[in-house]
């Protein structure tokens, strides 16, 4: 699983970046993932309130 950042329905809350067990988000005005150092544990997706990130395949 690789996961994805929808820019535009990212508010920067950092609910995703304090859910990250590898601290691989980081968020400014959005989150940005670190994909070598993320593990695709799914943490992130459900954690987001705005449903905006999601599993790519």
């Amino acid at each position: 699983m690789v996961v994805k950042i929808n820019a535009d329905e990212c508010v920067g809350c950092g609910a995703c970046e304090d859910v990250c067990p590898q601290s691989a988000i980081k968020v400014t005005d959005v989150a940005v993932i670190n994909e070598a150092d993320c593990v695709d544990c799914g943490a992130c997706i459900d954690e987001c309130p705005n449903s905006a990130i999601v599993q790519n395949e």
